[in-house]
């Protein structure tokens, strides 16, 4: 069987897709790759891309220059993590609060990782994640 290398992409679907934008920019300072009316792409530590998708704009077949990308959206709150050193979690803790960013829950996890979950503006459920989540991180 060939093998897979990772995950590439993680997709959001947004409700209002400037204010989504501001809010990954402002509190990760992502960089922004692509943006236009449909979608923003974000370079995740220079190895991953976050996709910002307006709610209901990818819903048919859209035509690029170089081939066609097939319909998909999606609802309702969604959950992906971010990684970050262990070092860095009450930084992480410290940088949310002065965001005005409310922890959600805070989970220690058995293997020693721990977990701090907050919502984005779309209720989408965000959480930073430290070494010792599951058996390979």
């Amino acid at each position: 069987m060939p093998a897979l290398t990772g995950v590439l992409e993680t997709s959001l679907y947004v409700d209002d897709l400037d204010r989504a934008s501001r809010f990954y920019e402002a509190v990760f300072a992502l960089a922004k790759m692509f943006g236009d009316d449909r979608l923003r792409a974000y370079s995740v530590a220079d190895k991953s891309v976050l996709l910002l998708f307006k709610r209901g704009a990818s819903n048919c077949v859209t035509q690029l220059p170089f081939g066609a990308l097939g319909p998909h959206d999606g609802h309702g709150p969604l959950h992906f993590a971010f990684s970050i050193t262990t070092d860095e979690l009450a930084a992480w803790e410290e940088h949310l609060s002065l965001h005005k960013i409310e922890i959600e829950t805070r989970i220690q996890w058995p293997r020693g990782g721990i977990s701090l979950y907050f919502r984005d503006p779309d209720n989408h459920l965000v959480e930073l994640a430290t070494p010792g989540i599951w058996p390979i991180y």
